[in-house]
């Protein structure tokens, strides 16, 4: 849209279809976004106008809530699920923090994609070799890139808290302030834009999929929670002596309730599940521990006015906006009906059959497909609409055969 035709107030409006486009670009059946498919006003949250430090040209960003046109928010949305989830959580008296980690990986252009993704060319002229995780240089080869992420997130108003090498080749991860859910979320999305785009300036390509290469760790955006106090801002997770509350016990029973169910909206890919089903700390399991990295659901070690749960689910790949309000939601399920988890586990441990997690895109839609629970949490509408999305993709992925296919079975018998 013009600057002028926006500073206008003039409505921007969008098919209801396009909230369901699968990411090949086709559209489920009309049935699932309403036969007519009909308009959509997009409706900016003036807190969230951003001009683009990156463009040469002035443009600006606006990110905008998706409203039905006879007025409230459209049951498709996902920024419009999470605000739901923290309406519900007001009603209680309570707000819910977050925090997000995001990681991702630094690659040259990748013009062919049936060649592996390799490191960029640093400033020393060598490519990375994978021996740099937590390096305190280890990015040095990429300081012009990153130099203008920091300067473009500050002008976007993005403050963050660390930025790390992480384990994987040319892998990297950005821990966010935590606040609130909508911000976070409205963060998160504004980064990996600003990554994308800067990258894109420099001749490099950043990849935020789950697992982009084998033998690698993969990436999460793992989501800390905690849930204060409206009005006195108390961590209602920690009593008067510092020790962990009934709601603190329930939120986490709510989480491994949910945990399966909603599998395929934390790991909406087919290749979420390669980070999944190879852990390198990525675990598949509504397991929960303190401060153990192989569980699903950790506590990490905090003082006790700092209690939260982290969920290590979610890949970068992930929308932050669902992620956020599934796992919330979960939470408050479990808070509401009183919900107690499972023993905590310490150490090397085996996951019980009941804490398992789906692993495979068909076998994670096949289970939210069976879950009154999300039905009753996110509506009919929605479920079945993202259901019927994922399963065009899925349905995409098979049409095609891969390398390792021609590979190893083309000299069977």
């Amino acid at each position: 849209m013009t600057a002028e035709g926006f500073l206008e107030g003039r409505r921007l409006q969008l098919a209801r279809g396009v909230l369901l486009q699968c990411i090949m670009g086709g559209y489920p059946p009309a049935r699932f976004y309403g036969s007519d498919d009909g308009d959509l006003a997009l409706v900016a949250d003036p807190a969230q106008i951003h001009r683009l430090p990156w463009s040469d040209e002035p443009r600006a960003v606006a990110i905008c809530d998706a409203d039905e046109l006879s007025g409230g928010s459209s049951s498709l949305s996902t920024r419009g699920q999470l605000k739901a989830v923290i309406a519900r959580y007001a009603a209680h008296g309570l707000a819910p923090v977050v925090a997000t980690e995001l990681e991702f990986f630094v690659f040259a252009p990748n013009t062919d994609p049936t060649q592996p993704f390799r490191p960029p060319v640093g400033l020393d002229g060598r490519r990375e070799d994978g021996q740099s995780a937590f390096s305190v240089s280890s990015n040095n080869g990429l300081r012009p890139f990153f130099s203008e992420v920091y300067k473009c997130m500050a002008a976007l108003g993005l403050p963050r808290d660390t930025f790390m090498h992480e384990m994987g080749v040319s892998q990297f991860e950005i821990n966010l302030l935590h606040g609130d859910p909508l911000l976070l979320a409205d963060q998160t999305f504004l980064f990996k834009h600003l990554l994308k785009e800067v990258a894109l300036k420099h001749g490099l390509s950043v990849v935020c999929m789950a697992k982009p290469l084998a033998h690698t760790p993969g990436s999460s955006m793992h989501i800390h929670q905690s849930i204060v106090e409206i009005g006195s801002g108390k961590n209602v997770f920690t009593d008067s002596n510092g020790e962990p509350t009934a709601m603190f016990r329930h939120f986490i029973g709510g989480q491994q309730a949910g945990l399966a169910d909603f599998t395929a909206l934390f790991a909406p890919n087919v290749n979420s599940y390669q980070r999944l089903c190879h852990p390198y700390a990525s675990p598949n399991n509504a397991c929960w521990s303190h401060d153990n990295r192989a569980a699903g659901l950790r506590i990490p070690a905090s003082s006790p006015a700092a209690r939260r749960v982290e969920n290590r689910l979610p890949g970068a790949d992930a929308n932050p906006y669902l992620a956020i309000a599934v796992s919330l939601a979960a939470g408050l399920h479990g808070i509401e009906q009183e919900l107690e988890p499972s023993a905590a586990i310490q150490g090397e441990f085996a996951v019980p059959d009941n804490l398992a997690l789906p692993c495979t895109l068909h076998a994670a839609l096949e289970r939210l497909k069976r879950s009154q629970l999300a039905r009753e949490l996110f509506g009919s509408e929605f479920i079945e609409g993202y259901i019927a999305s994922k399963t065009m993709e899925l349905t995409s992925f098979f049409d095609e055969i891969t390398p390792w296919e021609r590979r190893v079975l083309a000299a069977q018998a």
